[in-house]
């Protein structure tokens, strides 16, 4: 393995970083401003007029190798940055779960969905979610996952609840990659597929929009979605009957390199907040930089960070030279590592900023919510431990 960043990736670091400087970074507050105003909806005037200056810079669908030209490894430390803050991936159109469901269309779609639907993703031009999670069974088995695709005639007949679709509530969502059970009779792994299905199909219905610790993160949102009888063609199965667990392992080894990163992004900018705080407040006759417990914490953050980040290097290298599935164990300790690593830090950042620590502010609340939903989304820690333990023995 070499630790040195490609040249590639140098200076697309040092492209990015100036790009957060001049755009992100000065329009934190203007971005919370806008949605709290007028239809939280619909989307935000400042993000759509930042994309395309993300355009113009040649910043644009960085995560998808055939597009970009970079590969896992080179994209990681790219993802890194853009995780400094919570919405500024979607400016470079490397957000989830867009990234997942590009990567999907297009390594297993036809020329006529690639046409329809990743094209205009690719693009910018509108959004989409993923619907697997249901409210009424155990979604860490995804064998559990209870939503019918029937075949009738020249159609697909799905019914069936999802809820956690991100992206849902938007209002430029226009895709919905459904999965659901095709033959129940099938060996469990080969019962489920994945379809296409139009966010406008009739029977699709957002019940509502679910919020996270209070956060309904707007205008994406997370939202649950009912399918009455939804009649799609079969043109929009995507790759054949039984295929939704092979497909599901394709998307989620890159994007969980790329949540891991971008939560290790979040992590860097906490330490440096809990830095910038510690330095400037005086607590008990000295500044609070100076106690020793703040001092450790800033030790112990910076051994964490360093650990994570080069467990999902090697993960992301590993995913280049041998392949997805030769790193699945990697993938699940990335899964279970980062975002316990990045929650501990954060959490400490917000104890240092005191009551600032936990209002809009600053960026860790928001932090401290992503990283917390992730110990439970693309799989709880507990598969993923199960699943390392299970390859140790």
């Amino acid at each position: 393995m070499d630790f040195h960043y490609s040249a590639k990736t140098t200076e697309l670091q040092k492209m990015l970083s100036i790009f957060m400087d001049e755009h992100i970074y000065a329009n934190e507050q203007n971005f919370q401003k806008e949605i709290s105003s007028g239809d939280r909806w619909q989307p935000s005037e400042l993000i759509e007029e930042l994309k395309e200056k993300a355009k113009a810079a040649g910043l644009w669908n960085l995560f998808l190798p055939d597009v970009s030209g970079l590969s896992n490894v080179e994209y990681a430390p790219l993802a890194e940055i853009m995780g400094r803050v919570v919405w500024a991936s979607e400016v470079f159109n490397c957000s989830a779960p867009d990234t997942g469901n590009m990567e999907v269309l297009h390594l297993y779609g036809t020329a006529e969905q690639k046409e329809e639907w990743l094209t205009p993703l690719l693009n910018g031009e509108i959004r989409s979610c993923f619907g697997m999670t249901e409210p009424d069974v155990a979604s860490s088995d995804a064998t559990n996952i209870r939503a019918s695709i029937k075949r009738d005639g020249d159609d697909y007949i799905l019914n069936g609840r999802k809820w956690w679709s991100t992206g849902g509530g938007d209002a430029r969502c226009r895709l919905i990659i459904f999965m659901g059970k095709t033959d129940e009779s099938a060996p469990k792994h080969l019962q489920q597929s994945m379809i296409l299905v139009p966010m406008n199909a009739e029977g699709v219905r957002v019940e509502r929009i679910l919020n996270v610790f209070g956060y309904d993160d707007a205008p994406n949102g997370h939202a649950e979605i009912s399918f009455t009888n939804v009649r799609v063609p079969k043109e929009n199965i995507l790759l054949g009957e039984g295929r939704g667990f092979e497909i599901a392992q394709g998307r989620l080894g890159p994007g969980r390199v790329h949540h891991c990163m971008r939560l290790i992004g979040a992590a860097e900018r906490s330490l440096d907040l809990l830095k910038e705080r510690a330095a400037a407040r005086v607590a008990f006759g000295k500044p609070i930089l100076e106690h020793g417990t703040t001092r450790q914490w800033i030790a112990e953050a910076r051994l964490a960070i360093e650990q994570a980040r080069l467990l999902v290097l090697k993960t992301a290298w590993m995913m280049d030279e041998l392949g997805t599935k030769a790193a699945r164990k990697e993938i699940a300790m990335i899964k279970a590592v980062v975002p316990q690593m990045a929650i501990n830090i954060i959490d400490r950042a917000i104890q240092v900023h005191g009551g600032a620590g936990v209002s809009q502010d600053t960026p860790l609340p928001l932090f401290w919510i992503y990283a917390r939903s992730l110990r439970i989304a693309d799989g709880p820690d507990e598969v993923h431990f199960e699943s390392v333990t299970r390859m140790e023995i």
